[in-house]
């Protein structure tokens, strides 16, 4: 942004239709082509230079003053003239001028503020810790807070918004990494995410806690026989298809009836044999998990695998753009789970909580924290925020990228720490924490009209309020004070804002730069939930660590298809016949890949009838009394009907009516 000249008003910049500003000038970061956006530059009332000349006439006496903030009720209360928002606005004037003394009026604060209801957030304490390694890691994070909190409470820390800002550009490399080919399909993209050597770990530590459950019983299963990696995949595919053909109870997708059962479930594999690998699923070796309480022990050991590899390849597979989110999400759980989080203003208000950090433009999700409770101590409860977004952006040190996150994160310390790494950060605050200057807090800023905002300075470092459908007070190091934008007027906007809405219906709310860029860029994480809500992967267990486990491949999927989208432009896969290649093709490709032809104990058994139905009698098939007693025909069971015969094949065992059925059956 250039310097504002001496004199200037302020200056009107519209944009055009192709998004580029009218007079020349930069639009500020990510804003919508239809934002008309001005800068008001900082003013003093007379009251102030008249001071400011006595004070350089009296050489012997010094006057030091803690500025504060006029509002518009409180000049209204003293007798001022006062004009309507949408004539105030188009004369120029805008109220952000420090006043000094005791120029304001003190007004019962009444307004509902914006961060009173959005972080109502009761953690439960957990039985789950974080390991004795990141306590070590983050006790160095203590030191830096407390360091930058006691600097940020000095008196004379706020200033006037009268400073030009310096935002250094963007150059770091950014979007997809990696070499595939323009004939790379559905599967190609997952492996980028999910490799097959994750597969094959899951395939050891299976095979392993099977074995482990039987020594523990005493006794062998008999229905259990070691799985492999394509039986695993098929067993991952299998669970991504019922997502989108979603049944109350998985026994159903086996179902003898022709309108319920899946023929392609059935083929596969057993429900005998999804329910024993539903009941062996592993990630870890259950012989060397350290117990609570001693040294190395990990509350998070059951997916400590998953989470390294994971961890790795969604941050390699897609380098971070510009303007990045950092919020939370909630995953469903049934059942009692000492994990689960109650968030009663939330729409889900019991769930397992975790922290993402996505793309603000694609909701690519680059980055997670799972939240397993409460910390024990009280210096950890309070910098829970710093902490979670310092770890957050490990690794995006000094490449100038832009976080916007909610009022649960953002504080002054933390803004300082990321401005010293160089990363710049927007978001609402509550307006009592400390650092946060007090002629900005709501008892000295009073009862504020729609549109009008107070802002001071630090540095780069901007504190707003402002009022717009409620009290919003932000904190942000992206965006130069004095800066205002007025976008498209909504209905909501023209009602209520002055006396009849007539004038200001015609203009819209003008909002500071802060809450703009705000309010475009803070939906990265609501992107990727949408995708990732329409098809759920798994179904519900006793299991705490299986929802993230399906969390994690859901996620994967999601950023598969994004970079799918974006390294192709748009355009499907080279084999897609379609038209539209939405994220329902995806998941319906890559199942069907993952499964490819495997086929599971039964599927071999009919393919070797179909090799021996050549020649029946050569290898002894034949049609004969099977038994006194009638059961059903196994052929007519397949095709969804109900009939019983005596008769059968003695070398398949199977009952098969007299008729067609023998025949049928044995091709």
């Amino acid at each position: 942004m250039a310097a504002r000249k001496s004199g200037e008003l302020f200056t009107i910049l519209e944009t055009n239709a192709d998004g580029a500003v009218s007079d020349g000038e930069e639009r500020p970061l990510n804003l919508s082509v239809d934002v008309k956006w001005f800068e008001i530059p900082f003013k003093r009332p007379e009251s102030d230079e008249e001071e400011e000349v006595e004070e350089e006439e009296e050489e012997d006496e010094e006057i030091v003053q803690e500025p504060e903030l006029k509002s518009a009720a409180a000049a209204a209360a003293a007798g001022e003239e006062t004009v309507d928002a949408a004539s105030f606005i188009a004369e120029g004037g805008c109220n952000i001028i420090l006043v000094t003394g005791n120029g304001i009026t003190h007004e019962e604060y009444e307004e509902e503020s914006y961060y009173s209801s959005s972080n109502n957030c009761s953690d439960t304490t957990s039985d789950i810790d974080f390991s004795d390694l990141e306590e070590e890691e983050h006790a160095g994070l203590f030191n830096s807070y407390d360091l930058l909190d006691e600097e940020c409470t000095s008196p004379d820390f706020w200033g006037e918004p009268d400073q030009v800002i310096s935002i250094e550009p963007f150059t770091a490399d950014s979007g997809p990494q990696h070499s595939l080919g323009d004939d790379a399909d559905t599967l190609d993209y997952f492996r980028l995410l999910f490799p097959d050597s994750l597969f094959e770990h899951m395939v050891e530590q299976t095979n392993n806690y099977a074995l482990y459950r039987q020594r523990r019983s005493g006794r062998s299963d008999p229905h259990w026989h070691p799985t492999d990696v394509r039986e695993m995949r098929a067993y991952v595919g299998l669970n991504i298809l019922m997502g989108i053909n979603q049944l109350p109870d998985y026994g159903m997708y086996w179902a003898s009836d022709i309108f319920i059962g899946n023929a392609g479930f059935k083929k596969t594999m057993t429900a005998r044999r999804f329910e024993k690998l539903n009941q062996n699923l592993h990630l870890c070796d259950r012989l060397s998990e350290p117990p609570k309480g001693e040294l190395g022990y990990d509350g998070l050991y059951k997916i400590r695998p998953l989470l390294d590899m994971l961890g790795n390849t969604m941050w390699d597979a897609y380098l971070p753009n510009r303007c990045l989110t950092i919020d939370e999400c909630a995953i469903t759980t049934k059942g009692r789970f000492s994990p689960t989080q109650y968030m009663p203003s939330k729409p889900m208000r019991k769930g397992l909580k975790m922290w993402m950090l996505c793309d603000s433009r694609s909701g690519y999700c680059h980055r997670t924290r799972l939240h397993v409770g409460k910390p024990g101590d009280d210096a950890s409860a309070i910098t829970l925020g710093y902490r979670t977004v310092t770890s957050l952006v490990r690794g995006l040190e000094g490449r100038y990228h832009h976080i916007f996150m909610d009022s649960f994160f953002t504080s002054v310390p933390l803004l300082q720490r990321l401005l010293q790494d160089g990363v710049y950060a927007c978001g609402p605050t509550n307006p009592h924490r400390r650092g946060y200057p007090d002629a900005l807090k709501p008892r000295n800023v009073g009862k504020l009209e729609p549109g009008e905002f107070y802002q001071c300075q630090h540095g780069n470092l901007v504190a707003t309020v402002t009022r717009d459908a409620k009290v919003v007070s932000c904190l942000s190091s992206n965006s130069a004070p004095g800066i205002v934008g007025i976008g498209p007027c909504s209905k909501q906007d023209g009602e209520g804002s002055d006396g009849d809405g007539s004038s200001l219906s015609a203009l819209g709310i003008p909002r500071p730069l802060p809450l703009l860029l705000y309010q475009e860029n803070m939906r990265g994480v609501d992107l990727c939930d949408q995708l990732r809500e329409c098809y759920q992967v798994g179904r519900p267990c006793k299991k705490w660590w299986r929802y993230f486990l399906w969390f994690y491949v859901n996620l994967c999927i999601v950023n598969a298809y994004i970079i799918l989208r974006e390294s192709r432009g748009g355009a499907p896969p080279a084999s897609f016949n379609g038209k539209e290649f939405t994220q329902r093709h995806f998941r319906v490709r890559l199942a069907q890949q993952l499964i490819g032809d495997y086929q599971g104990a039964r599927g071999m058994e009919r393919a070797a009838r179909k090799r021996h139905a050549d020649s029946p009698l050569e290898y002894g098939h034949r049609l004969e009394r099977m038994s006194e007693r009638s059961r059903r025909c196994r052929n007519c069971t397949n095709k969804g009907l109900r009939h019983e015969s005596v008769f059968g094949c003695k070398i398949c065992n199977v009952h098969l009516c007299r008729g067609g059925c023998f025949s049928e059956f044995h091709k």
